[in-house]
């Protein structure tokens, strides 16, 4: 749906103008004629962007970005200080309240709506991320993110070393984030190499005898793998034309080159502090995603990823002409242990037979826990003369040695497996279903684990139709 945009002005033509400007480019404008209402309609309306006088009759631009920034629902919606005036000290005093840019209200239409575009792009991409981080957190998945972050990184990137050293001298006493000067060519050729740290904001400075250097060197941050998630700001030397094209381009900032160095500073921080804000979201989905395919009792894989990792290596063994093994594993007996011993005594044994399990197989292989007492193994490549020395090692490696309980009570436990390898028939034209399809395979593995505990439990049975 269309972006909605604030406009705060207490102008009636400013609103007006701005109005006809943003519906022609298709956005949705909210019209506010003073800061009272601006706060009442930025909570009630929640706009993407709100675009603010800088001179208001009743409440002052800096208050009211504070008033924003500590309210939740919306704290995080980007806005753009409007004015007329150049004063240095009213520009750093709304930076420092929580801006997200300081744009003078006669800046050509072409920069002024990829500006727009520009922070919209990034306020929806994080709301994305937080919707997923919102869905992991209601099903339990996501843990809590640490509040402490370390100081960050900024990387000077100049075509000449003095002027980046100077620009990092100028910097020092206004910024507590590393600082390091690299030349284009190191910041493609070193950066993330290595494991190397990977430097939270590129500041980038425009070369007078090189105008679109930047934009190519942008262009290949933005592409590559390891700086994809980096913060990029643009310090310019000719406005003409140019900032459009970075922020269409990536840009999260354009900064004059002559601007001093406390507002530098000041825009940094706030670029930041955006970025360590999506750094966390991210994180938080990467973590509840992963805790969504992880048993958390044993730390093994759980039933969804197993089937799912199955049909790849099923995948691979049709492509190739190869095999795999499936063995499913239960405990023997385990709802005594649970009885006579309690529920913390019967996880002991579970996270300790998935310990013993793993340390029987490759780290190529997959060990899972699919439900209570059950845990299904998948070898890759492996075909019956392969796998039957496995099953029974792992079968031998759980009864060998007794299980600590806690309070140091010791017990021995056994397990049946039942053992079915695909035998290379997975090798079948795409989309037809034969013995090697995983549903059948697991399938023979269940039959010959039931085969096993009838013939007395403690033993592998490989399924005859494997044979």
């Amino acid at each position: 749906m269309p972006g909605k945009i604030l406009v705060v002005d207490d102008v009636a033509t400013n609103r007006i103008v701005f109005k006809v400007k943003l519906g022609a480019a298709c956005y949705v404008p909210i019209l506010a004629a003073n800061g009272s209402d601006c706060l009442t309609l930025a909570r009630e309306r929640q706009p993407d962007l709100i675009l603010l006088d800088m001179n208001l009759p009743d409440i002052g631009a800096p208050q009211i970005l504070r008033s924003l920034r500590a309210d939740p629902a919306t704290a995080a919606i980007p806005t753009v200080i409007l004015s007329s005036e150049t004063d240095p000290g009213r520009r750093m005093a709304a930076f420092a309240a929580g801006a997200d840019d300081f744009l003078p209200k006669d800046v050509g239409d072409e920069e002024f709506l990829a500006r727009l575009r520009n922070l919209l792009r990034e306020y929806e991409t994080i709301r994305g991320q937080e919707t997923g981080m919102a869905t992991m957190h209601a099903l339990g998945f996501a843990e809590s993110q640490m509040e402490f972050a370390p100081s960050g990184s900024v990387a000077i990137v100049t075509p000449r070393r003095e002027s980046g050293m100077h620009l990092r001298h100028l910097l020092a006493p206004h910024l507590a984030d590393r600082m390091t000067v690299l030349s284009r060519e190191q910041a493609l050729a070193e950066v993330g190499h290595d494991d190397g740290p990977i430097p939270d904001i590129f500041l980038l400075e425009a070369d007078s005898q090189d105008p679109l250097g930047h934009l190519r060197h942008l262009s290949e941050l933005r592409s590559r793998h390891v700086t994809r998630h980096s913060a990029i700001c643009i310090l310019m030397r000719d406005r003409d034309g140019l900032p459009a094209m970075c922020f269409d381009m990536g840009a999260n900032d354009c900064i004059g080159a002559g601007t001093d160095p406390r507002e530098i500073a000041l825009r940094l921080t706030r670029i930041m502090a955006r970025k360590r804000a999506a750094d966390r979201v991210r994180a938080s989905v990467r973590d509840g995603l992963r805790l969504a395919l992880i048993d958390p009792l044993t730390g093994l894989h759980n039933r969804r990823y197993a089937l799912s990792r199955l049909e790849g290596v099923a995948e691979t063994a049709r492509l190739t002409g190869g095999s795999f093994a499936v063995m499913v594993v239960d405990l023997d007996r385990f709802k005594s242990v649970n009885d006579h011993f309690g529920h913390a005594a019967g996880d002991a044994v579970l996270v300790e037979t998935a310990r013993r399990l793993g340390a029987g197989v490759r780290a190529s292989d997959l060990v899972a826990r699919i439900g209570g007492e059950e845990f299904l193994v998948v070898l890759p490549g492996a075909d019956l003369m392969q796998a039957g020395p496995v099953a029974q090692r792992l079968c031998q490696s759980i009864k060998e040695r007794d299980f600590e309980l806690p309070g140091g009570a010791r017990i021995g436990v056994t397990c049946s497996i039942g053992l079915a390898t695909s035998d290379g028939s997975a090798v079948l034209p795409e989309g037809i279903l034969g013995a090697g399809d995983i549903g059948c395979v697991i399938d023979r593995a269940d039959r010959a684990l039931l085969q096993a505990k009838t013939d007395g439990r403690d033993k592998v049975t490989i399924s005859r139709d494997a044979a």
